[in-house]
């Protein structure tokens, strides 16, 4: 059977050119873009590169690449990222680590943001199948949930992991699984990071340039607003 993760990680290497600065986000696929990347010692050796992911920088570690602050740096040339869907428009979700802040800064920072998946991941419009993640302030969480409910009361809203542990995110903020019987507009769900308290959640709208997407056909590129 295919590895379309690994297929759509050799492809991306693509878009990598020497002297760049380079970010990448967190997943298998990153990993095996990672493995690629140290392949080719002549061309890692001229990067930056930038992650927003701790278990990601821990491999690159491994694998004896250096990884830089992205907060040192003004911009970045090409950020990689997974997702656990995307649409047509390249718009995605990413509910799975908590670290979609972080993420969103690197994206926001890249001249070109590349969504990598398989395509099993592609949908005409994203859907329910995952929850959004909210970040929220400490000092906040009552209200926004409160807001939450009125705003949407037929969706669940998970505070707690198994019942009993809170979820925080990498700077010690909650983390709200809100799920939908059906996903609101997506504009209407971005308008959620203005509320007070909320630092970001988890749906990427308009942000991508590209997105590689593998299958039984082979890599397919896909444009932001074609």
């Amino acid at each position: 059977m295919t590895d379309y993760k690994k297929t759509v990680a050799l492809a991306a290497l693509h878009h990598i050119s020497k002297g760049m600065v380079a970010g990448l986000g967190a997943g298998a696929t990153i990993g095996h873009l990672a493995r690629a990347l140290v392949e080719d010692q002549e061309l890692v050796k001229t990067l930056t590169i930038v992650s927003s992911s701790q278990d990601t920088v821990r491999l690159l570690g491994e694998l004896g690449i250096p990884v830089a602050d992205p907060g040192t740096l003004e911009s970045i040339d090409v950020y990689f990222d997974s997702c656990d869907q995307l649409d047509h428009q390249l718009n995605a979700l990413k509910s799975g680590g908590g670290i979609h802040v972080t993420e969103k800064i690197l994206a926001s920072m890249a001249d070109e943001f590349i969504l990598l998946a398989d395509a099993g991941k592609l949908v005409p419009e994203l859907d329910a199948t995952f929850p959004l993640v909210i970040e929220v302030i400490p000092a906040a969480m009552g209200s926004v949930i409160h807001s939450l409910r009125k705003r949407f009361n037929d969706a669940v809203i998970e505070t707690r992991k198994n019942g009993e542990i809170l979820k925080l995110s990498e700077r010690n903020n909650l983390l709200i699984d809100v799920y939908f019987p059906v996903l609101p507009p997506l504009d209407t769900l971005n308008l959620l990071k203005m509320w007070p308290g909320v630092v970001d959640h988890s749906l990427f709208y308009r942000m991508a340039s590209k997105g590689l997407i593998a299958g039984p056909d082979g890599v397919v590129t896909m444009v932001a607003g074609r």
